[in-house]
């Protein structure tokens, strides 16, 4: 396979299993990974490269920073250097986003086709991972839930910001992986509709995608 442009981006509301999805995929094919990024605060710093506020504003004035978030008291960002690096080596970056301003601020950022995913999962499963694996946050993660939820339902019915939609909790994260693999691969021709992300959202069954 030639090398490929882009990447995956993963959005969605915590505990929608954006970790485990990646973890699934570079299991799957090696050629992806999910990008590390940088991380100033407090909290879990296992899978972040941490760094001070000094050292986050050098990357600021060195135009490094693609995307930079707040969420939970903490800053977190993509480094440029760190996608380039990734690409360099043949591997196929996996980046993470959690709002749709955060999700188009990256598109425009890095200038180039990328594979957008919404992984998605109901209100209620969210609190019982997020209790689950021990969360003592699980009453602000639910409150990101609703607002993703809302950041979803008000946007533009004519915008078509995702290619592949899927609930998390009606199949293994293999099975979700392969699927983000195939579409990575085939280029989907065209994106989800506003009307089809609509009723996505509604679903309240294991019948939905």
């Amino acid at each position: 396979m030639t090398a490929p442009t882009g990447g995956v981006l993963l959005f969605g509301p915590p505990a929608a299993g954006k970790d485990t999805v990646s973890a699934a995929l570079h299991a799957l094919d090696p050629r992806f990974s999910q990008l590390v990024k940088v991380k100033v605060g407090a909290g879990r710093t296992t899978g972040y490269r941490m760094a001070s506020e000094d050292q986050l504003t050098e990357l600021r004035r060195a135009g490094r920073i693609v995307l930079e978030t707040q969420r939970y008291g903490n800053t977190y960002a993509v480094d440029r250097a760190d996608l380039d690096a990734l690409r360099s080596a043949g591997g196929v970056p996996v980046v993470h986003v959690g709002s749709l301003t955060h999700l188009r601020s990256f598109l425009a950022a890095v200038d180039e086709p990328w594979l957008r995913v919404l992984l998605w999962l109901p209100r209620d499963e969210t609190a019982r991972r997020s209790a689950g694996r021990g969360d003592r946050d699980t009453h602000d993660r639910l409150t990101v839930w609703d607002t993703t939820l809302e950041d979803l339902a008000a946007s533009d019915p004519d915008d078509a910001p995702f290619d592949l939609l899927l609930r998390t909790d009606v199949r293994p994260p293999e099975s979700t992986a392969a699927l983000v693999r195939e579409a990575f691969a085939a280029r989907p021709a065209r994106p989800v509709t506003g009307e089809e992300l609509t009723g996505f959202l509604c679903q309240r069954t294991p019948a939905g995608g």
